[in-house]
């Protein structure tokens, strides 16, 4: 599952150990490292409210560990249809070549994410504020 592999990769880039984190979502400190690790392998899926609670104590959104699993073509495609169903995504053709068309909606999320790598690019925020709006933005 994928989930357990973002947790991780939040958590050492937080700086934080299972056992920290674990501690900080409110397991007792005996086995916090204990019930992290079995998420991170996952061995257990964290529910909901807890997936939450990781999240927060992980400073990002849940939808940044929730993020589906596109390390294979087939995971790719599949999120892909999603994303027609979910926002009419719709793919066509411009000058012989395939491209995503996208509906207002996703045109203006795309535009805040050009304006924050641009600005990434300038020089005009570094790196880790950039981590920090991508990992926490909010687009509702």
């Amino acid at each position: 599952m994928f989930i357990g592999s973002r947790i991780k990769y939040f958590r050492l880039m937080r700086g934080m150990t299972q056992k920290q984190l674990g501690m900080a979502v409110g397991f007792p400190e005996r086995n916090a490292d204990i019930r992290i690790a079995q998420y991170e392998s996952s061995d257990r899926i964290p529910k909901n409210e807890l997936l939450c609670k990781i999240a927060d104590k992980l400073n990002v959104s849940p939808y940044a560990i929730r993020i589906p699993d596109v390390s294979t073509p087939e995971g790719l495609m599949q999120t892909l249809f999603y994303l027609e169903d979910l926002y009419g995504l719709k793919i066509g053709k411009s000058d012989g070549e395939l491209v995503l068309l996208l509906n207002d909606e996703l045109k203006e999320r795309l535009a805040a994410w050009y304006q924050m790598s641009k600005q990434l690019a300038e020089g005009c925020i570094t790196e880790e504020e950039y981590d920090n709006w991508r990992y926490k933005a909010k687009f509702d």
